[in-house]
């Protein structure tokens, strides 16, 4: 969101504070507007700040943000971390759903090319298109009075277990509409009642249920298919009829906890479900934490009709996109289609382990749309974004990820623009590089860089991970174990200092002491390299004089948070015994059997150390890291599972990249 954009939510919370109060009144001038036909700065309380221009093509778009600040603030959140879904993004996912759908009779469906048939199976296929041709129009038309589809191609029911504001049910209205102009007028309305009573929105807030009924009418008005007074007569529906069918269509309901209250199964689900973990929610309310504890004991007591477990994958720390997207599958019919937009972390990240093999596993995971953080595809967040197609039920035995996708990739008649860079991940050779966790790995975009992060990805799958037991490096079954430096730098913060050679104190480590140069990673530190001027940024929270003592012992470190921007991902370092890590390195805990067969190969200790440190550091583990790493930060679990492939006998690494 622009700044000028938000300055203006500010300044209405200022003149206005009810935030219930702000929704009433936007879409009382919606529908002013609409009215008269007016633009909606024109139909605005007086008193409210001027709407900037970018705010007033798209109301929806401000009802959707007001909506969302409303939320985070009743649920003891800041209003700033609030943002709408984006209406494009919205429309591509809509677009990309429903390219392949026809508008019911009015085409035929594909049929077989003869040209491309065996001599001896024209006539065969000749009977087939014959049949396929004079069928369509009467089975298609059977579809729409059974009401599995509209005329205008839109599959029912039509689902979302988190309608919010109604952004997902609005622009599949304006698709709709655009595609009612091969109809007439009394077909249209047919049609839209049709696909009033198909729709099956839920949402557990009554304000967000009360705006997402009311938008969808404003939508209707808007294209000339609901009359706002008086009756509708025979080419438009009354304000009354469709109010009614609203009623039925959007409920106030808890997806996630309550019974689904519609009886027929939806044949189509798009949602944008919250990204919120239950330890986020309620972070600013009195009653909090209690709150907390109840909604998470509530999640993993919610049972179905035969006594079992609602949420199979409700593991970690819980993210409430995850049970959407468990519970969207649960409610789709066999056969039906699930579209998700949901954080880019789920495709890599270990606590959705569960989540992704019951995806590939009991379902026909299609596709995944993966646009990267720097993106920044929902205005005033950075977070990375993901869509991600599901068919419920069968098996997955491909997947297609598209990535890293752009903002201008998107295309609001394809979905996709054609030249999307895509990998196919075949399940067999998926289940090996992944050791079957089905994570999606982070692409580059250029191509020959893809080439090699394939490659290295291929050549390391089978080799040991450093976290296992019994491996050339760890022949003991005492596992190599991943720890984070011993001071937590917010809570010892006192006892962090520039470093002064005049006080008393220990050298203290932290990620910017880390140093690339040409090629190869060192500690900077100023205990260390004299050279370090003085107001240089390594000279800063450099000294340690809390009552926490050095280990006493060499170790192997890591850099553990890392932008994800910068040229290597891994940074690998031994660090001097004389000091202590803060929490922004992590460590190697090494099993003595390790030591010993380190200082037998290399010498002593020290030296075997500093070979492992530059075998942690080849291009091809960075390659790996990148490419399966779940965010930004380098996690412990990451780094146990890192391939490690002995070393050759001349000293090198086995694996090499090709040049």
């Amino acid at each position: 969101m622009s700044s000028v954009a938000s300055g203006w939510y500010a300044r209405l919370d200022h003149v206005c504070p009810d935030r219930v109060e702000q929704l009433e009144k936007w879409l009382d001038s919606w529908e002013e507007a609409v009215l008269h036909r007016l633009p909606i700065a024109a139909t605005m309380p007086g008193f409210w700040p001027t709407l900037p221009a970018g705010l007033i093509s798209d109301p929806g778009a401000v009802l959707e943000h007001l909506l969302s600040r409303h939320e985070a603030v009743s649920d003891g959140r800041s209003p700033r971390g609030a943002y709408s879904t984006p209406d494009r993004l919205v429309r591509a996912v809509l677009a990309d759903e429903f390219k392949g759908i026809s508008r019911g009779s009015r085409e035929p469906p594909a049929t077989l090319s003869l040209a491309a048939m065996p001599p001896g199976f024209r006539a065969y296929a000749e009977k087939l298109n014959q049949n396929a041709l004079s069928g369509s129009e009467e089975a298609s038309e059977d579809a729409i009075q059974r009401g599995e589809v509209t005329r205008t191609g839109i599959p029912l029911p039509l689902a979302d277990p988190a309608v919010a504001g109604g952004v997902i049910p609005g622009r599949v209205i304006r698709i709709h509409v655009s595609r009612c102009d091969d109809l007439s007028p009394k077909e249209a309305r047919e049609d839209t009642l049709r696909l009033l009573r198909g729709l099956q929105m839920a949402d557990p807030s009554g304000i967000a249920v009360t705006c997402a009924r009311r938008r969808i009418l404003l939508v209707l008005a808007r294209s000339g298919l609901v009359n706002l007074e008086g009756d509708g007569g025979s080419e438009r529906i009354s304000r009354k009829e469709a109010e009614e069918i609203l009623e039925t269509s959007i409920r106030e309901v808890d997806a996630l906890r309550d019974d689904w209250p519609w009886h027929e199964a939806p044949r189509l689900l798009i949602s944008r479900p919250p990204w919120l973990r239950i330890k986020d929610r309620f972070r600013g309310h009195p009653e909090g934490s209690q709150m907390r504890k109840e909604l998470s004991k509530s999640l993993r007591n919610t049972t179905e009709t035969d006594g079992s477990r609602r949420f199979s994958t409700l593991r970690g720390n819980v993210n409430l996109y995850r049970l959407f997207i468990e519970r969207g599958i649960q409610l789709v019919r066999e056969g039906g289609k699930v579209r998700m937009i949901v954080p880019d972390t789920v495709l890599r990240e270990k606590s959705s382990v569960a989540l992704r093999k019951m995806i590939v596993k009991q379902n026909q995971w299609n596709s995944s749309w993966s646009f990267p953080e720097p993106q920044r595809i929902f205005p005033g967040t950075s977070q990375g974004v993901s869509v991600i197609g599901i068919e419920v039920g069968g098996k997955t035995e491909m997947m297609t990820s598209f990535g890293p996708l752009r903002a201008d990739d998107l295309s609001t008649k394809t979905g996709l623009d054609n030249s999307s860079p895509f990998i196919e991940m075949e399940r067999g050779p998926w289940s090996v590089w992944t050791d079957m966790t089905w994570s999606v790995p982070r692409m580059p975009r250029d191509p020959f860089a893809r080439r090699e992060v394939l490659k290295a990805i291929d050549d390391l799958a089978d080799q040991p991970r450093l976290g296992e037991e019994g491996n050339w490096l760890n022949p003991s079954d005492n596992p190599i174990r991943v720890r984070v430096g011993e001071v937590d730098q917010s809570k010892w913060s006192s006892d962090i200092n520039s470093w002064s050679q005049d006080t008393d104190g220990v050298p203290f480590i932290r990620g910017s002491h880390f140093l690339l140069k040409d090629g190869r990673i060192s500690i900077r530190h100023p205990a260390y390299d004299a050279s370090i001027k003085e107001d240089a940024i390594e000279r800063g929270h450099a000294l340690w004089t809390g009552s926490i003592e050095a280990k006493g012992v060499s170790r192997v470190a890591c850099q553990a948070i890392v932008n994800a921007q910068k040229e290597r991902r891994l940074r690998w370092a031994v660090v001097p015994p004389d000091c202590v890590l803060g929490n922004s390195v992590n460590y190697l805990e090494l099993p003595e059997v390790v030591l010993d067969g380190l200082a037998e190969e290399h010498g002593g200790v020290d030296e075997g150390l500093l070979s492992l440190a530059e075998q942690l550091n080849s291009d091809a583990l960075d390659l790996w890291s990148r490419a399966w790493a779940a965010n930004n930060n380098v996690n412990n679990y990451e780094i146990e599972r890192l391939p490690l492939p002995p070393p050759s006998t001349d000293g090198t690494l086995n694996y090499e990249l090709r040049q």
